[in-house]
């Protein structure tokens, strides 16, 4: 029962790793079909904020900006969404540029097109997923060599 644990943590930890992927490789792929949608318009910031994660025992704090934008699309429609990691000069009140497709303005991104730096950070953040989940993998089936090592030991 014991032996449970050493394939249902990583297991557990494989599953949240995945799931995180998933949202990554969706919202990358939301925000180039915005900069592809070739529509744009100007919204307003109504609101920043900051969230924090981290900073227990040996862990630094990270601290994530959020920026609250409203704009209207060329149908007449209000969309208000929210994004995060938007620079830091972006205030309550500012007028920024956002890219967004006609099939879903509320996943639009006031991020400038930078389909380079885009790319970069989603394949950085891909390979450490898959870095993540190798090593569970690998924890996973060096527990179970040492638990058949050791059922042969044992009377």
């Amino acid at each position: 029962m014991f032996e449970l644990l050493f394939y249902a943590v990583p297991a557990l930890m494989i599953a949240g790793a995945v799931f995180a992927l998933a949202r990554l490789l969706r919202r990358s792929r939301e925000v180039r079909r915005a900069w592809h949608g070739g529509l744009t318009a100007e919204a307003r910031c109504l609101q920043t904020y900051t969230t924090t994660s981290g900073g227990g025992g040996e862990t630094s704090v990270h601290t994530t900006l959020h920026h609250v934008y409203e704009f209207t699309t060329r149908e007449g429609r209000t969309v208000r969404f929210e994004e995060a990691n938007g620079p830091g000069t972006t205030i309550p009140g500012d007028i920024v540029t956002v890219h967004y497709t006609a099939e879903r303005p509320e996943r639009a991104t006031a991020h400038a097109p930078a389909r380079g730096r885009l790319a970069a950070e989603s394949g950085c953040q891909v390979a450490f997923f898959g870095v993540f989940i190798g090593g569970c993998v690998l924890f996973m089936v060096a527990a179970h060599g040492v638990f058949s090592m050791a059922d042969g030991f044992l009377p």
